[in-house]
């Protein structure tokens, strides 16, 4: 069943994705545990307290994702469909390929040589011409994708929850909590390290690092 569930993931979400939506997530948990714990309070109340802040953070940041997601989803088919109409109504094949060539020029640039970029340009364009610009509307996959978003985000932050279950310190905790999260923080950063061709060591404690400074600006800024 966990190995379903993360082909699933896989299936909508590319490794950028993946961890992106996953140091979101922690930060954000991250920014409201270490800003309750400016305020928390002794007692069971106070754990069940952080206990539905942590919780509830995961599923209104996953939720938050998952909508953007699907607008994310429209968005690039609505410049495919665009970018179709605007070819098919150009004066001349050549301003048509000049079109092409600046959506190649920018997926490819610094990758091709402008023999092989013009090659491209002209098979996109042949694949373009004829085609039927797509309705900008939500598809299955879109609301699949944003389910795999939810999904993650929420899994990825469950860690934080954990600590309010087990200790009735409220303190203690959230001390714990806070300690999970900066070593998921660090994951992160390792697995980041495998995409960017850097030190696995270097990158876990940029990433803390970068986690950390933006949590503490936006407690500055009042999040």
């Amino acid at each position: 069943m966990a190995a379903k569930k993360v082909r699933f993931v896989q299936k909508y979400l590319d490794p950028a994705s993946r961890l992106g939506e996953i140091l979101f997530g922690l930060i954000m948990v991250l920014t409201v545990t270490l800003a309750a714990g400016l305020t928390v309070a002794d007692g069971k109340a106070a754990v069940r307290e952080l206990l539905f802040a942590a919780i509830g953070c995961n599923i209104a940041w996953g939720f938050i994702d998952a909508v953007m997601y699907v607008m994310n989803c429209m968005t690039e088919r609505s410049h495919r469909a665009r970018l179709i109409r605007r070819i098919q109504a150009a004066p001349n094949r050549e301003a048509a390929l000049e079109l092409v060539q600046e959506e190649v020029d920018a997926g490819f640039e610094g990758v091709i040589d402008a023999k092989n970029r013009e090659a491209i340009g002209r098979a996109v364009l042949d694949h373009l011409e004829p085609a039927q610009p797509i309705r900008t509307r939500v598809m299955r996959d879109d609301l699949w994708g944003a389910l795999a978003c939810f999904w993650l985000v929420f899994v990825s932050c469950l860690p934080a929850a954990i600590p309010f279950l087990i200790f009735p310190n409220a303190r203690f905790a959230l001390r714990v909590s806070n300690f999970l999260l900066i070593v998921m923080l660090f994951i992160v950063g390792r697995k980041w390290a495998e995409y960017v061709d850097t030190s696995r060591w270097i990158a876990g404690l940029t990433m803390v690092g970068i986690g950390l400074g933006l949590v503490g600006v936006a407690i500055l800024l009042g999040g």
